[in-house]
């Protein structure tokens, strides 16, 4: 039971996530960040979010600036999803990169 109600939350949280990088990165052109998976604690009070930041030369820079202005893309969460969730999460944000990984194994298949 409650791995479902961990699951509906950390399917909301990702999908409110996208939208505030979405919103976030209309300035910055040539740069895309995509939340690709958000795992939720048992207690639902910490949210692990993982991004995938296009072009990848960019990412660490990146999510040093995402991580800076935490409180800034918490508090945007809390004003989205206020009525659905009683606390909202403390957010961690890692680099996803599985897809370079990939790349990177394609390139050494490739040889």
């Amino acid at each position: 039971m409650q791995e479902t109600r961990q699951n509906k939350i950390a399917r909301l949280l990702q999908k409110e996530l996208s939208l505030i990088f979405q919103e976030q990165t209309r300035s910055l052109h040539g740069v895309m960040i995509s939340v690709t998976r958000v795992k939720i604690s048992p207690d639902l009070s910490i949210c692990t979010a993982y991004l995938s930041i296009f072009p990848s030369e960019r990412a660490e820079e990146l999510i040093q600036n995402i991580t800076k202005n935490e409180k800034q893309i918490r508090y945007e969460l809390g004003t989205r999803i206020r009525y659905q969730v009683r606390i909202i999460p403390e957010l961690r944000f890692f680099i996803d990169d599985s897809l370079d990984y990939i790349e990177r194994i394609d390139q050494l298949l490739g040889k």
